[in-house]
C-alpha cells in the first residue's frame, strides 16, 4: 500500500480557471462508485490518501527519488523532482510521519507550494520551509522557478554573443539555481516533528 498526498484531478490549485483543467495529480483515476478491491475502503478523493500500488501507478511507471546525492550527481540530473542532497531518515521514522498524516492531513494542496513531492520529502526528512517567499521544498517547482530565472536574468550583453555562448549561460545558471533551492542546502529550513506540524498548521503555509 501507498501513503500519497494528492487533490483531485484538475483540481490542484482550485482557482477556477483553466488551470485547473491542464494540471494533473497523483489521485488514482478509478471512479468513486467502482472502488479498488484492494483499496477501496481507504480510497478517499483528495488529501492524504492510501492506495494500492496499482492505484497508485494507474498504468504509469514507478520512478526512484534519490536521496543523499552527491551535488556533481544533483547537477548531472538537469530534470528537477529526480534526487535531493537531502538525507532520508530512518523506515521508521519515514512510516510514523505518513501514517501520522495520513489521520491527521497534510493541509491544503497546491500545485507550486504544497504538493504529492513536498510531502514525500517531508516525510523523508522531517524538513520544512520556514519563510513565505518560497515555491516549496519540491524540485519540480524549484527547476521551474530556476527556468524563468535563468531567462529573466540573463543580461542583456550575452545577447550579442554567439547562441552557444547564451545557451551555456543559461543552462549554468539554471543549474545554480536548482542547487541553491535544493532542501538539502537551503537555510530557511527546519526540522519540525509531525506532531507539531499538524498542531500548527500554519507552519506549512510558511
Amino acid at each position: 500500500m501507498v501513503i500519497h498526498f494528492t487533490r483531485g484531478a484538475g483540481q490542484e490549485i482550485g482557482t477556477g480557471t483553466v488551470l485547473d483543467r491542464i494540471i494533473f495529480s497523483s489521485s488514482p483515476a478509478r471512479p468513486s462508485d467502482n472502488p479498488c478491491p484492494r483499496c477501496g475502503d481507504y480510497w478517499r478523493d483528495d488529501g492524504v490518501i492510501l492506495s494500492c500500488i496499482d492505484c497508485f501507478l494507474y498504468g504509469g511507471e514507478l520512478y526512484l527519488f534519490e536521496y543523499d546525492v552527491s551535488p556533481a550527481l544533483f547537477l548531472a540530473k538537469p530534470r528537477g523532482g529526480t534526487c535531493t542532497l537531502a538525507k532520508s531518515d530512518p523506515p521508521e521514522d519515514v512510516a510514523h510521519r505518513a501514517n501520522f498524516l495520513l489521520q491527521n492531513g497534510f493541509g491544503v494542496y497546491h500545485v507550486f507550494r504544497n504538493n504529492c513531492e513536498d510531502f514525500a520529502i517531508y516525510c523523508k526528512t522531517g524538513l520544512l520551509v520556514i519563510t513565505s517567499l518560497s515555491v516549496g521544498r519540491s524540485g519540480q517547482a524549484a527547476s521551474l522557478l530556476a527556468a524563468v530565472s535563468a531567462v529573466v536574468s540573463s543580461p542583456l550583453r550575452y545577447l550579442t554573443t554567439s547562441c552557444t555562448g547564451l545557451a551555456a549561460v543559461g543552462y549554468g545558471m539554471y543549474c545554480v539555481s536548482r542547487l541553491v533551492s535544493d532542501i538539502g542546502v537551503r537555510r530557511d529550513v527546519a526540522r519540525v516533528p509531525v506532531e507539531r506540524l499538524v498542531a500548527h498548521p500554519s507552519l506549512d503555509d510558511a
